[in-house]
């Protein structure tokens, strides 16, 4: 039906016949002569209409996003009219015949990047806001991004396969989406929250390099960075460690950058959890600004001031703000207390090392000299001091330091980071451990035997073969170096008070696997909607998916999710309570 894409015309096509199709942009009428702005999936394009030199329909009846077909000639705008934001800026298409496809009813949402509408109403009409030239963009940088990492997994000798979506019910941390049986009514399938055990079975299988673009759903609560089902990267590798691993999936990531940059992406820096822990508060660090973490052990090793008596006492110095105001500060303080400090000292930092701030008569003249040196403090800085268990201190000051500082996700550039060693448990709930990552991550070689002699809290201690991937302080993924060994195994699960009938009902078939020669093995996952989301400039996920859904679950699309008919039910065995008002 066409000869060209409306936003594929350039000056070299000058003089020639071309036919268009698209969507009626915006049009003005400047008395006889009609303007059209012509839309497509390549952009927009000017159309000229003068209608006694058209041929079809009235282009005086013509309004937004009415669907048409255009024949014309391609010519170059007049002196001063050339619109150089616009691909097609330099041209013009004189309309020879214009044939209306499709009439279009007034839209219900603006469809431009410079007017806003409510969420609501843009997820309602999702199939018109699919129209603007930002999630066309967005979809198509998806698009390259998936092409690429396909073609790094496959340049490396990965196989794809795709693993099941109805699967046994083997909960991973969040709560699973269930199907009811209609063949067995009164049980359920669940959909995947991710592919982890089917990966191991297909190392046992000898399918030595796996990786897969595959769907996973869990059901968690939504936030930016979130929503019930979501893609990612998923990669699986035999005889191989976690360096093998963290280089194939940087080599992905590279591409994908360059896919959508055309920038090439450096080395990308390895940080131990305890390291990032120690420096940004987070697991998650942002590297794009400062406002790191200053241990003070040193400096109040020894004081009497009783507020810093404690295990840990750290600082964040924040250039310039010396001067904020005490309402400021307040709510500082309060942030603090409800992140679990009990309180929250700063200091003024005033000429040459002159402090100001009300605790600074429980300091010694050294311990003041100290701070100073030990932070880098300036005339004009604010230090922000909070003291206690380790653990609260990192969160507490790292919860700060975002607040006072982290840019928008998709601002100041790509900085990523490898997060390595993280803890293999992550508490201590009812004297047993709970995993951090998942019961298969193997613990790290060097603590295996504090593995086998620690109790209680000392279990914390315990490295494990883990790692993350980072960027501008969101976490894109997650993996580790599996256990294959069947005893590392059990002793795991008997630690998680994991007991060998538990153990048999959720994972049976894979434990039965492992007793065939099963190869060491190593894996990560990357999410690809949050990935997508930063190299578009996106701060939220539901930019870069076609069709999201709401904060809430919903989807005012489609209106899911809905009841289902009684008859459906019965067949399935399965009869609704109904809700508490």
């Amino acid at each position: 039906m066409r000869t060209h894409r409306a936003g594929d015309v350039r000056p070299d096509d000058a003089g020639s016949t071309v036919e268009l199709c698209g969507w009626v942009a915006a049009r003005r009428d400047h008395g006889g002569v009609v303007f059209l702005d012509v839309r497509d999936a390549a952009g927009i394009v000017q159309v000229v209409v003068d209608p006694e030199q058209v041929e079809g329909a009235d282009v005086h009846h013509v309004r937004a996003e009415y669907c048409l077909r255009i024949t014309g000639t391609v010519r170059p705008r007049p002196d001063g009219t050339v619109n150089p934001d616009l691909a097609t800026g330099g041209v013009e298409v004189a309309a020879t015949t214009l044939e209306v496809l499709n009439a279009s009813e007034p839209p219900p949402i603006p469809i431009d990047d410079r007017t806003s509408a409510d969420e609501m109403l843009r997820l309602r009409h999702r199939y018109l806001d699919l129209r603007s030239a930002r999630l066309q963009r967005n979809l198509r940088i998806r698009s390259r991004v998936n092409n690429a990492v396909r073609n790094a997994m496959d340049a490396q000798g990965f196989v794809e396969v795709e693993t099941p979506m109805l699967i046994a019910s083997t909960p991973e941390g969040a709560r699973d989406f269930v199907v009811p049986s209609r063949l067995s009514p009164g049980e359920f399938y669940a959909l995947p929250q991710s592919p982890q055990l089917f990966k191991q079975l297909l190392m046992v299988g000898g399918l030595d390099r796996y990786y897969q673009v595959a769907r996973c759903l869990r059901d968690e609560d939504l936030r930016a960075d979130r929503q019930f089902e979501f893609m990612q990267l998923d990669a699986e590798m035999s005889f191989a460690d976690g360096d093998d691993v963290r280089a194939v999936i940087s080599e992905a990531i590279r591409a994908a950058v360059a896919a959508v940059t055309g920038e090439p992406l450096g080395d990308i820096p390895t940080l131990t959890y305890a390291e990032a822990m120690a420096r940004f508060g987070s697991d998650k660090p942002d590297l794009r600004f400062g406002l790191e973490l200053v241990d003070l052990g040193e400096v109040f090793g020894a004081t009497e001031f009783r507020a810093f008596q404690a295990d840990a006492v750290k600082a964040i110095r924040v250039p310039g703000q010396g001067d904020l105001g005490r309402a400021r500060l307040d709510a500082l303080i309060e942030r603090a207390q409800g992140l679990g400090a009990a309180g929250l000292v700063w200091v003024r930092v005033r000429d040459g090392r002159t402090l100001e701030a009300p605790t600074v008569k429980f300091m010694s003249e050294a311990e003041q000299l100290g701070l100073v040196d030990v932070t880098g403090a300036e005339a004009g800085d604010l230090l922000l001091i909070v003291a206690g268990a380790r653990r609260m201190v990192d969160h507490v000051l790292g919860t700060i330091r975002n607040d006072l500082g982290r840019p928008p996700v998709h601002e100041g550039g790509l900085h990523f980071c490898w997060v390595v060693d993280f803890p293999l448990f992550e508490e201590i709930v009812d004297g047993r451990p709970v995993p951090a990552h998942h019961p298969f991550t193997a613990p790290h070689p060097d603590d295996v035997t504090l593995l086998e002699r620690a109790v209680g809290e000392e279990l914390l201690s315990v490295r494990s073969l883990s790692y993350d991937l980072v960027c501008n302080g969101w976490e894109l993924g997650s993996g580790s170096v599996r256990i294959h060994r069947p005893d590392l195994q059990a002793a795991i699960f008997a630690m998680l008070g994991i007991d060998d009938e538990t153990a048999r009902a959720r994972f049976g078939f894979l434990l039965d696997a492992f007793k065939y020669g099963a190869p060491p093995h190593a894996g990560f996952a990357f999410g690809l909607d949050r990935l997508v989301a930063i190299l578009a400039g996106e701060d939220n996920i539901r930019e870069v998916i076609a069709f999201p859904k709401t904060q809430s679950g919903a989807d005012p699309l489609t209106g899911a999710p809905t009841p289902v008919d009684d008859r459906h039910l019965r067949e399935l065995g399965i009869s609704v309570r109904a809700p508490k008002k």
